[in-house]
């Protein structure tokens, strides 16, 4: 059987899109009179929001505004500064994002219901995930585990938040456990700490919409940018992808097929 599946936040089980980080990189980033696209927002989603920002100063673009725009090459304490500064922007943003993907509530309640241990891992600090959880938990969704970005020394890509759920869930081997996530970072923590992984498309940072905007799209318009969401995530060695959550029931079975035959996901 598989026993443990670690999911993802923002874009995979809350905040259809991951909108909540982007709008809160925005509003920072202009306040400091440099602002900066949706695009450069999103492209190294996933990372700590420290790690996330330190990418996004050593950006060239980004770096030579900034030194234009304040007459020096920005420093780690500038990151450091950014970082403080973000956190109110992001529970603002947070808040306002904390609706679950459809179908996710469920997926867990059946997975419990099947002794699957549920962890999670965000890029969010604990902070940050304040009034996320306790706004998940009352539409059904409280994992047994969150691991949020500073409760251990890294952060993804690297597997020590995964293994740290796995851990305190008591589940093991790895290779008996699924990472889920929406941003390539998530699935290279996975093969990293030698679980399986699920690549999340149309929900998260890949499309970057919200549910309805998704929805209105033409059809053709919206394969494609589905498909292009699951690119990279395949790039970064994801065994399957869907497209939200409630779609993960039948890959899971299939993985718990693959388990039971004798694979590994290496």
């Amino acid at each position: 059987m598989i026993r443990a599946v670690v999911f993802d936040w923002a874009g995979t089980m809350i905040d259809f899109g991951s909108r909540a980080p982007v709008v809160a990189l925005l509003r920072l980033f202009k306040a400091n009179g440099l602002p900066i696209t949706e695009a450069e927002a999103r492209a190294d989603m996933g990372r700590a929001k420290r790690d996330h920002i330190a990418a996004l100063l050593a950006a060239p673009r980004i770096a030579a505004a900034w030194q234009a725009a304040h007459g020096s090459a920005p420093t780690a304490a500038d990151g450091d500064r950014l970082h403080d500064a973000i956190l109110p922007e992001m529970q603002a943003a947070a808040r306002d994002c904390a609706t679950l993907i459809p179908g996710a509530a469920d997926l867990v309640r059946r997975l419990r219901a099947q002794g699957v241990g549920i962890g999670s891992s965000t890029g969010y600090t604990r902070a940050m995930m304040a009034d996320i959880l306790p706004a998940a938990a009352a539409q059904g969704y409280a994992p047994d585990v969150v691991v949020c970005a500073g409760d251990t020394r890294e952060g993804r890509p690297s597997p020590l938040m995964l293994w740290r759920n796995l851990v305190e869930l008591g589940a093991w081997p790895a290779s008996a456990c699924v990472k889920v996530d929406d941003a390539a970072v998530g699935i290279a923590e996975g093969r990293g700490g030698g679980t399986w992984t699920v690549g999340v498309t149309a929900s998260g940072n890949g499309v970057g919409l919200a549910e309805d905007a998704l929805a209105a799209l033409p059809p053709a318009e919206r394969s494609a940018r589905i498909a292009a969401a699951g690119a990279p995530l395949l790039e970064a060695g994801a065994h399957y992808l869907v497209e939200t959550v409630a779609a993960l029931d039948p890959v899971l079975a299939e993985i718990a097929a693959r388990i039971a035959a004798g694979d590994r996901p290496g």
